[in-house]
């Protein structure tokens, strides 16, 4: 129907004042009734009854919600400056003006944060597949307080998901974790950063020297014994040993200037070397035991589970006739590589320093594995293994200067009377007892470094390895 005026005679302009520009238009005519059938025909609503209900109102337009093409406001409504065609906000778009597959304009999706909203840390990043279980991205979820509000931290590993039934991925689960507060970038899902053994991978060496020192306080009551009683008894003893079978007598000189050996001298070499070989041999599979012992303490009072002296030298004494063997092994390879030079034997001695751990472990060749481990991660082991040596270079300056102090004191021969014996024995036991933080730090500074390597190689903690020992 065309909104131009009839032909024919117009109305004269009406007088007054001129209209207001701001004024909103007047609402235009309702159109003529017509004959039934024609396009001009009369609404239902027309005439009086039929009067705009919303004509004067300033309020809001409210939106029928009910009716088709709702994205329009009331017929009649006035329409505010600036607003679009359909009828929508500000910012916003009509269902009809977006193409199917995007998002409106200014609308966030279910479940994703506001514009310019920063996720806390610890969330996972933009396009991260959950594991199985978890909800998928964008779904909405419960509302706050269920879902945690901008700001807050993230759930952590083995928390309650939010979702009620659904659980959140525990330890173990095979997904990337983030760096942030508690957690270390690059370490495998599955390890616990505050277990007490494991120390996770890149978590540097002070977390490492923390759960040595941890280890120590949790089991020096159980550890001490086991040391003094297989360390220290055998370093005293062999310690006696050498001032007893020692070669007497020193070397002579002959009118033609040569030196002279003092009468019998190779006897009591060979008697001398004998009995430290045998000792040596004998306490080795003592000493076998207590580090079997020892580790196992370590291991089962990490994983929180009951130890005890019995029980500890039960086991030791059940691994010690293996360890045994195999110390004999790296040792036998260790002197080899020292005949040839001081540097190859020092390198020997580095390289397979985890072979006891992997041994009681893994029960798998304990030579190959301990190489392997050192070479896989060069400097990490270096550096621990370092710690250790260098604790037991301590023990050994501190031994000799007891023995230099004891030759000082009571000669090269101090066993030819009883007091100046009395003595020396008493020095060297002194100077075994001063070696005992030695080998508990070398005790508990091997496995936690065994510890560590395994979790280079995946989820492992300490209940695990304390199952692994049997």
């Amino acid at each position: 129907m065309s909104d131009l005026p009839p032909s024919g005679a117009t109305e004269p302009a009406a007088s007054g004042p001129p209209a207001d520009p701001a004024a909103p238009p007047p609402p235009a005519a309702e159109p003529a009734p017509g004959p039934p059938g024609t396009t001009g025909g009369a609404t239902p609503g027309s005439g009086a009854s039929g009067a705009d209900p919303w004509a004067g109102h300033t309020g809001p337009v409210p939106v029928v919600p009910d009716q088709p093409g709702y994205d329009s406001p009331q017929p009649g409504a006035p329409n505010p400056a600036g607003q679009p065609a359909s009828g929508a906000l500000p910012g916003w778009s009509a269902p009809g003006d977006v193409p199917p597959g995007h998002t409106p304009h200014g609308w966030n999706a279910p479940g994703t944060p506001p514009q310019g909203w920063n996720a806390p840390p610890g969330t996972p990043p933009h396009g991260w597949n959950a594991p199985p279980g978890t909800p998928p991205p964008g779904w909405g979820g419960p509302a706050y307080p269920g879902h945690p509000m901008p700001g807050a931290a993230y759930p952590v590993p083995g928390a309650a998901y939010p979702v009620p039934g659904a659980a959140y991925p525990v330890p173990g689960a095979a997904y990337p974790v983030p760096a942030g507060p508690g957690t270390y970038a690059g370490w495998y899902p599955g390890i616990d950063p505050q277990d007490p053994l494991v120390n996770p991978p890149h978590a540097g060496i002070g977390p490492w020297f923390a759960r040595c020192t941890a280890a120590l306080r949790r089991g020096w009551r159980q550890l001490l014994p086991i040391v003094l009683l297989t360390q220290v008894v055998p370093a005293a003893v062999i310690g006696v040993l050498t001032l007893v079978f020692s070669p007497e007598g020193e070397l002579a000189t002959a009118p033609d200037g040569a030196p002279v050996l003092p009468a019998g001298f190779w006897g009591q070499m060979f008697a001398f070397y004998g009995v430290l070989l045998s000792a040596g041999l004998i306490f080795g599979l003592l000493q076998a035991a207590g580090w079997a012992a020892g580790t196992w303490v370590v291991a089962r009072q990490a994983a929180g589970e009951p130890t005890g002296l019995g029980a500890a030298f039960r086991y030791g004494l059940r691994r010690a006739l293996g360890l045994w063997g195999w110390t004999l092994l790296v040792s036998l390879l260790v002197m080899i590589g020292s005949c040839f030079c001081l540097l190859p034997g020092l390198y020997a001695a580095f390289a397979l320093a985890l072979f006891g751990p992997v041994y009681l472990f893994e029960r798998r060749e304990p030579i190959g594995r301990a190489w392997r481990m050192f070479h896989s991660r060069f400097g990490m082991v270096l550096g621990r293994v370092a710690l250790v040596m260098a604790v037991l270079f301590a023990a050994t300056v501190l031994d000799a200067v007891v023995g230099g102090i004891s030759g000082a004191l009571f000669g090269v021969e101090p066993m030819t009377s009883v007091g100046t014996a009395v003595g020396a024995v008493a020095l060297a036991v002194f100077g075994a007892l001063l070696a005992a933080p030695a080998y508990l730090a070398q005790q508990v500074g091997l496995v936690v470094t065994y510890a560590e390597q395994r979790a280079q190689e995946g989820p492992v903690n300490a209940a695990r390895l304390a199952a692994e020992l049997g």
